[in-house]
């Protein structure tokens, strides 16, 4: 069964399968980096361009938020890095011409690949649903800058409430414009600033806050190269963090052993061909020493026992650690110590010496790191997962000493600063005083909708305007078909955006494509050359500086479009020098400095230091965790783990290797052996066999809920694949429309797209 797609749009359902890969990046590496590149940019413009990504005078990487060292190589980039780079300084150009050729119908009718492919966006556009054109032959038309900003002020100044508009922030946005994007939203009178981390990492937000006090990792690379254990959970940076496996390789040739934890065996974590090196190239480096392949969400099973293990062996608590620096010690050594091996066992599809072999690495270790990504923040249960990683760490005083900590590898590449710049819905109060103190306004205090809120305020007529800086919310959030209804009840959606995605099809009933500089770009403005500045997922702040001329005269600045939005909108009663933000962006970072902590004489130790500086982090810097107690916290909450039904598979949604977050760069998943195509499911031989399942044979996934409600995704082509036993994975977001929007983990409210039970029944039937 394969489709038929419109002309000019891949078939993605008949890919070719060859076994999967062991082995990351090396000379398949590098040919697609240069033929991605080339393709896109040329051969001039792809040098001139990736000899300045992540590079102290040059601009950060769209793609991950993985951090750089002091000395950086020459060629500072991975092969996914280097694909965002391609797609957003790419020659390829979408004008009002495009646009006059397809109606938003035939856009909507599109691949999210197909629409990625067709380049930059070089002129505002508008769309005015419900006009003289018969339904779904609309079109966006040009519209000046002046008259977008005037019909975004038209329509928040109608609406009964501030409450009745949606800001939402994507992790590309700088520092500086997501500092006005919060101002501007507080001073119009809310809190309503959903963004990606309520979709990703809320969950290690939630966990570490209430356990550490602050919600962010707690090491630095130099900690990953010090370290004598390392343990990746819920993680595949071979994919989502390819220049991870440099600092892993690092760690390894200093001593340090790697436990990988994850439902898939990873090539990046089997071996590292290092493209920087002759030898990498050639030989490869073997990464992992231990791999346990666990059953989806069995990680906070396996942690408890572990850290029973732990309590169980003479001198393994670190007591004068836990005496001096922890609260809550003996309630959760009580739930420890009942730890059970058979539920264990049952819950993590792990054998009994795998377990002890991993407790004989962990009481080897004196300094120990945990990293994990959404393998673990994607769960019902993913925030007593994630503090039961913390107590297993506070366990042997590995939190606040080098080589040792928590360490959440974020995605997008200033998606945590954007949180510390204010984007969040439920901001801290002494945030919001230090905010009204420095622009004399008054911020609401009550909370704001987080991403699925938003959704579900859009379904319900609560909310009726959607503002979003970058990304693409309709492929990134769940339960698709309820989302895009929520969306098209919107009276306006705006999108500030450098290319076409999903979201600009699904609109509301009027709609505006912004569009705006992006990371390549040069920005010039009255204030002359201006750079802009981020935050990587350990916590250093520096400056990004494009280098390419922008790809259209039209194009504004994110902070440009903040400002001018603010003043069509707030007109002569608000006080905050808009004009001047715009003009230099130096003008955002004084203010910056009087805001956030961290941030004293922020202009000035940027121009000392362009490679950056390290925010404060208590716990780190002086083992003193700014928690409730004023101690870190040690946690006692039930053992969860998801329960399959007979006949019933437990489905992970996850990236393909030409894939960053919802942007499609191809069709492939070279280390997985899938070529030219996406609609997936990999299947455990043995469990395909049990249900019938030839490889090759064509399957609707329909996912099953408490609630009795079911879900359904067709026409997925059956990949035999080793993943855990019970579990299966495919590729999202094709399968967000399996989850429903109330699916979500406990406290952090993120969508729990990692464990969804499902039922694979033959491509359409109703079964």
């Amino acid at each position: 069964m394969v489709s038929k797609p419109p002309a000019g749009d891949p078939v993605q359902d008949a890919p070719q399968v060859a076994p999967p890969q062991h082995a990351a990046a090396g000379l398949p590496a590098v040919a697609h980096t240069l033929r991605i590149a080339q393709a896109q940019m040329g051969v001039a413009r792809s040098a001139r361009t990736l000899l300045k990504v992540n590079q102290k005078d040059g601009f950060d990487c769209p793609g991950c938020a993985w951090p750089e060292g002091d000395k950086r190589h020459v060629a500072e980039f991975c092969e996914n890095g280097a694909k965002a780079v391609a797609e957003e300084a790419t020659l390829r150009r979408v004008t009002p011409e495009f646009f006059a050729e397809h109606s938003v119908a035939d856009l909507a009718n599109r691949s999210g690949y197909w629409l990625g492919q067709q380049g930059r966006i070089t002129q505002p556009m508008l769309l005015e649903r419900g006009g003289t054109e018969p339904e779904g032959s609309e079109r966006y038309e040009p519209v000046s800058w002046e008259r977008a900003f005037a019909i975004i002020a038209e329509e928040l100044t109608a609406l009964s409430s501030p409450d009745e508009a949606l800001f939402y922030t994507s992790g590309r946005t700088s520092n500086e414009a997501a500092f006005l994007l919060q101002l501007f939203a507080r001073e119009l009178g809310t809190n309503n600033l959903p963004d990606c981390s309520n979709m990703c990492h809320e969950s290690s937000g939630s966990a570490l806050n209430e356990t550490i006090g602050i919600g962010k990792g707690s090491v630095s690379l130099e900690d990953l190269h010090q370290a004598d254990l390392i343990v990746v959970a819920g993680q595949n940076p071979g994919t989502n963090h390819p220049r991870m496996l440099s600092a892993l390789e690092k760690a390894k040739a200093a001593g340090a052993k790697i436990i990988s934890v994850n439902p898939l065996p990873e090539a990046g974590l089997e071996k590292f061909k290092n493209p920087q090196t002759a030898t990498g190239m050639l030989r490869g480096a073997a990464l992992n020493d231990l791999f346990l392949q666990i059953r989806i969400g069995g990680d906070q099973a396996l942690f408890r026992l572990l850290n029973k293990l732990i309590l169980e062996t003479d001198g393994a608590v670190d007591t004068e650690f836990v005496g001096t620096h922890t609260h809550g010690y003996e309630g959760f050594a009580a739930a420890a110590r009942a730890a059970d091996w058979d539920e264990t066992l049952a819950a993590t599809g792990l054998d009994r010496a795998e377990i002890e072999r991993a407790l004989e690495m962990v009481l080897a270790s004196k300094r120990t790191i945990v990293c994990w990504a959404m393998g673990l923040t994607q769960h019902k249960h993913s925030v007593p997962t994630i503090r039961e990683v913390v107590n297993f760490l506070l366990l042997r005083g590995n939190i606040g000493r080098p080589g040792a900590g928590v360490c959440p590898v974020r995605g997008h590449s200033n998606v945590q600063g954007d949180r510390t710049m204010g984007i969040f819905e439920r901001p801290a109060p002494a945030f919001l005083d230090a905010l009204d103190k420095e622009f004399g306004i008054v911020s609401p205090r009550h909370h704001g909708f987080d991403v699925v809120r938003s959704i579900q305020a859009l379904r319900d007529g609560e909310a009726k305007v959607f503002f979003a800086m970058g990304g693409n919310f309709v492929g990134a959030t769940p339960d698709t078909e309820v989302t895009e209804a929520a969306m098209r009840r919107a009276r306006l959606t705006v999108h500030v955006s450098t290319k076409l995605n999903r979201s600009h099809a699904v609109t509301g009933t009027r709609a505006l494509i912004l569009p705006t500089l992006g990371r390549t770009d040069k920005d010039v403005q009255a204030g002359g050359k201006q750079f802009v500045t981020v935050e990587d997922s350990m916590g250093l702040v520096h400056t990004s500086r494009g280098n390419l001329p922008p790809a259209s005269p039209h194009l504004l600045s994110e902070p440009a479009i903040v400002a001018r939005m603010a003043r069509a909108v707030l007109g002569a009663g608000s006080a905050t020098p808009w004009e001047e933000f715009e003009k230099d962006y130096a003008t955002i970072r004084d203010r910056i400095a009087r805001v956030v902590p961290g941030f004293e004489n922020f202009n000035a130790r940027l121009a000392a230091d362009p490679g950056g500086f390290a925010l404060p982090h208590a716990p780190r810097d002086e083992r003193r965790f700014p928690t409730a107690t004023g101690k870190a916290n040690f946690t006692a909450a039930p053992v969860e783990y998801p329960k399959v039904p007979e006949g019933r598979l437990l489905l992970q949604t996850l990236r393909s290797h030409d894939q960053y977050n919802t942007t499609i760069y191809g069709l492939d998943d070279r280390y997985r052996g899938i070529k030219g195509g996406r609609r997936v499911v990999l299947v455990h031989p043995e469990d395909a066999a049990a249900l019938g399942l030839a490889d090759g044979s064509y399957t609707d996934l329909v996912s099953e809920w408490t609630d009795g409600s079911e879900r359904r995704a067709p026409g997925f082509r059956v990949v035999h694949y080793p993943t855990a036993r019970g579990c299966a994975a495919a590729y999202y977001p094709e399968t967000n429309v399996l989850v429903p929007l109330e699916s979500t983990a406990d406290i952090s409210n993120t969508p729990a797209s990692k464990s969804v039970v499902v039922r694979l029944v033959p491509a359409g039937t109703a079964g």
